[in-house]
């Protein structure tokens, strides 16, 4: 259905360009927009490669491993049949892990892992458990320590100041992963 309802727009948009004679305005908007976005891309690779670097230091010396220790006894108690299966367990706090690194690409083969093996561990095929809500929960909240993307996004168009996100980004996201948790657990009460 959005497919056609984009489709509408563009026809008309195009048209009525053409039908009042903004066909060359329209042209060289649509070929400055296509390089600028590839002058973005171009950006956002560079920077994001020097964050992924960063990150594998970051993994290698053991900061990840290090937070992963944190993280496992606050988790097993927030997750009831997930926090006693390691194999579960272990995939969930490495995608929360990656998360509040920035490294959400990597975090991504973790959260498809996690929710396997809850849904492995899952009685109602079908039906989302207590703890795969919750992790979704978490996983959509995701507080973010270093929010690496939004910094390369900032970098990339020029920002002054592209860290300058940090501290409201680690707020921001800390209340809503909270906020998420207690209605999570709360909701978990009557259902």
């Amino acid at each position: 259905m959005i497919n056609y309802i984009w489709f509408v727009m563009i026809f008309f948009g195009v048209a009525y360009g053409l039908f009042t004679g903004q066909g060359e305005v329209m042209s060289k908007g649509i070929t400055e927009s296509a390089l600028s976005t590839t002058n973005l891309i171009i950006g956002l690779l560079g920077i994001m490669c020097f964050w992924c670097g960063i990150m594998k230091v970051a993994e290698k010396s053991g900061l990840t491993d290090i937070l992963a220790k944190i993280l496992r006894p606050i988790l097993r108690k927030l997750f009831k049949g997930a926090g006693k299966d390691d194999k579960a367990l272990g995939a969930i706090v490495m995608n929360i892990t990656a998360n509040m690194l920035g490294l959400s690409n990597a975090a991504t083969p973790f959260g498809i892992k996690a929710m396997e093996e809850m849904d492995r561990m899952n009685r109602k095929k079908g039906i989302a458990s207590n703890d795969m809500a919750l992790f979704l929960v978490i996983n959509a909240a995701s507080i973010q320590l270093l929010p690496s993307t939004i910094i390369s996004i900032r970098a990339s168009v020029g920002s002054s100041n592209p860290a300058a996100i940090i501290l409201p980004a680690i707020l921001s996201t800390t209340v809503a992963a909270i906020v998420g948790i207690t209605v999570c657990k709360t909701i978990e009460k009557y259902f």
